[in-house]
């Protein structure tokens, strides 16, 4: 069986006139290895691929993109092999194709899903434009470990929140029309746990238990499907002794079973191949077996289906009604985005020119940008700095830096291009100037200095200490670059690099005016410094607007609303640390060591989930409960801003479920909503309570709703709240 769909007649048609050998061409992916507007290749192992895709034994390419290159590669595709079906072309667009928004943890850190969607819009406008017509993303593991270097890519520790990013995103890439010049087909990624994997180190092997995976692991995955993902990739890892791209379990039962998928599943590079070195298959012909009859329908660049698929069915060792099956489900995505209309319709030379690095993108990243940024700490009220202000002192390597705001995975945009944060300061001081060495104040001068302090290299530190002897504020920028992030990046110290934390001391030796601005693709331990210095700023990597979304948060033109999508740990011996944890039986403080601590540091995180500040001051009250309909049970909360300033708050309600068949964490996510409030100004923010938030899996995969007693806390964050219970009858 397969799935229906409104192009299956044209599909069995033409799957009726394919060989077996073109059946299997459909699940190759090759990535690009020439110059496909220069002379064909000759010899070797590109020269081979170029024959594989005349003869129409190649589905889709990866990495080739520009309008130039796609429609040549095309037009050999269309016009030389025998039933001429166009190629998919993917791409990493990860947050952005040349205009690049903020990594996708700053995104979910907005908790602005209308501003995420159009994130991935502007994204897929751009891609779309150079040819490409699918993208690997959004990255929705889920992941507790702040080592894992590729918890940029996702939207950090929490299912519902992670589930609610995956659709925003996926909408925002495909839109209403995917055969729209403008959208592309989107890819929810990695199948399954990969966020999982053990100490955080890339690659590694995975173990979860099925509680974990059905009511952590796996709900933004459906929650993709539900929202009618094209694609969705494995991965590299194990989980409890499985390859998952030989899962059978996730892939068949859940994905395409249980699920009912429609789109098709991409291996991850060569992860089929690299079923041999797991000891998982003895050789590259059993991967191909094992990967196909599990349920992988394509197979990135290990070419393992595309040499031994066929002598597979052949031997009769894979049905040949499972490779209908993939090239069914790939074919299907090839009509929905109208190549079989127009395969160059994503090939417009004009398009190209005028939508990359377009001014209205600059728009959208810029206000994203300003969405991501989280107020950590404002002692004293330090922030916002006032638009008259003089004797600003900047210091940091990072705040002259164009490159390293641009985060990991933007492999199409251009080094450099990032607004830094000294150019986003430089509209607001009319009397800006840069020097390179040692300066003291005027009172007509701001001062703004450079040092290096993210490698061994301590020039310009005793310069810059003595430089913030005489400031009256401190702009310090700090932070990972933008490569210290991203796949194969995993820390075992995730600290800020260097000596920045050097600097810091000393500059707080002379001067505690300091006003910490991090940039960075994961959270940090940072806990000297959440306790000594009065104001931080969480920038993570923020894209091409970076500067200018930092200097309007610093100067108060944007009131900071962001709030953290993962927990940020006092030490790194505290990972994993997340908010929706278990409760134990010695989870209460003992005046004896027998209850569960440590002996070294506290238990709770440096700052918590869902936690960030505004300018603004908010209080909630008066939480109203309507339970007379179990099915859908009403609550409310009245917010109210208490101070003289407009801000945005993130109203966060938190369940528990005190006594449970399984047990509950001690709090879960189950609704937010991102409000406006002016000064004095109060609301009220409703809430929904269904099954679907009150139910979990069980072990056997069957989501029950139990009655009984379940508490509630709405407020600011993970940690912070007023209280309320009700009963299910």
């Amino acid at each position: 069986m397969h799935a229906q769909s409104t192009y299956d007649a044209k599909i069995d048609a033409l799957l009726a006139k394919m060989t077996l050998e073109e059946k299997i061409g459909q699940m190759n992916q090759y990535n690009g290895f020439y110059d496909a507007t220069g002379p064909a290749p000759q010899g070797g192992n590109a020269a081979l691929k170029y024959e594989h895709l005349k003869k129409g034994w190649v589905g889709s390419m990866l990495n080739v993109h520009g309008v130039g290159e796609v429609r040549k590669l095309q037009e050999l595709v269309v016009n030389e092999s025998r039933l001429g079906i166009p190629l998919l072309f993917g791409f990493d667009v990860i947050h952005g194709y040349k205009t690049l928004a903020p990594i996708p943890l700053a995104e979910a850190a907005s908790w602005d899903l209308e501003a995420i969607r159009q994130s991935a819009s502007i994204a897929a406008t751009e891609a779309a434009a150079v040819g490409l017509n699918w993208t690997f993303a959004p990255m929705i593991d889920i992941s507790r470990d702040a080592r894992w270097g590729r918890v940029m890519e996702g939207a950090g520790e929490d299912p519902y929140l992670g589930a609610k990013i995956a659709i925003a995103r996926i909408q925002g890439f495909q839109g209403n029309d995917l055969s729209a010049p403008n959208t592309i087909a989107a890819t929810a990624k990695h199948f399954a746990a990969y966020g999982f994997a053990e100490a955080g180190k890339e690659y590694n092997t995975t173990e979860v238990g099925t509680n974990t995976l059905y009511n952590f692991v796996l709900p933004p995955f459906e929650a993709a499907v539900s929202a009618n993902v094209s694609s969705v990739m494995n991965g590299f890892n194990l989980l409890n002794g499985v390859p998952v791209t030989a899962s059978s379990f996730l892939q068949r039962d859940i994905l395409k079973g249980k699920w009912n998928f429609n789109g098709f599943v991409i291996s991850d590079w060569s992860s089929i191949g690299e079923l041999v070195p797991h000891g998982y298959a003895k050789d590259l012909k059993e991967a191909a077996e094992l990967g196909a009859e599990a349920g992988s329908d394509m197979d990135m660049e290990s070419k393992a289906y595309i040499q031994h698929l066929k002598s597979l069915v052949e031997e009769g060792k894979v049905d040949e009604e499972i490779i209908n099956e993939a090239v069914r489900r790939i074919l299907k995505v090839k009509f929905e985005l109208g190549l079989f209309d127009d395969p160059y319709r994503y090939c417009n030379l004009e398009r190209e020119k005028e939508l990359l690095y377009n001014k209205a993108h600059q728009q959208g990243v810029l206000d994203m940008a300003k969405k991501s940024i989280v107020l950590l700490k404002n002692q004293g009220k330090l922030l916002p700095l006032q638009k008259d202000q003089k004797n600003i002192l900047v210091i940091g390597d990072l705040a002259d830096d164009k490159n390293s705001p641009l985060g990991s995975w933007r492999l199409a945009s251009d080094n450099d291009t990032a607004v830094s944060v000294l150019e986003g300061l430089d509209q607001y001081t009319k009397d800006y100037k840069f020097v390179q060495g040692p300066k003291y104040f005027n009172d007509d001068t701001d001062f703004l200095y450079h040092v290096k302090i993210n490698s061994d290299d301590r020039s310009g530190m005793e310069e810059a200490i003595e430089a913030a002897k005489s400031a009256e504020t401190i702009v310090l920028v700090v932070g990972e670059h933008g490569f210290m992030s991203g796949e194969g990046r995993s820390r075992t110290t995730i600290g800020l690099p260097g000596l920045q934390h050097e600097l810091i001391r000393k500059i707080h030796a002379v001067n505690k005016n300091i006003i910490l601005v991090m940039m960075n693709g994961r959270p940090l331990t940072i806990p000297w410094e959440a306790e000594n210095l009065p104001a931080i700023i969480e920038a993570w990597q923020l894209g091409s607007q970076t500067g200018n979304a930092i200097a309007q948060v610093l100067f108060g033109d944007y009131n900071p609303s962001g709030k953290l999508p993962m927990t940020f740990p006092r030490s790194v011996g505290q990972i994993p640390i997340y908010y929706n944890h278990y409760s134990t039986a010695r989870a209460k403080e003992e005046p004896i060591v027998f209850w569960t601590h440590y002996t070294d540091e506290k238990n709770e995180p440096l700052f918590p989930f869902g936690f960030g500040l505004s300018y603004a001051n908010f209080a909630y009250s008066d939480v109203q409960i309507d339970a007379a309909k179990p099915e859908n049970i009403k609550v409310s909360v009245v917010v109210t801003n208490t101070s003289d300033v407009a801000g945005e708050e993130v109203v966060q309600l938190y369940l528990n479920d005190p006594v449970s068949r399984i047990v509950r964490p001690v709090k879960e996510l189950k609704g937010f909503e991102k409000i406006t409030l002016g000064p004095k100004e109060s609301k009220k923010v409703s809430f929904s309570l269904t099954h679907k938030e009150l139910g979990y899996y069980n072990q056997d995969y069957r989501w029950v709703v139990e009655p009984g007693s379940f508490h509630l806390m709405i407020g600011s964050n993970s940690q912070e709240g007023v209280h309320a219970s009700f009963i299910l009858e």
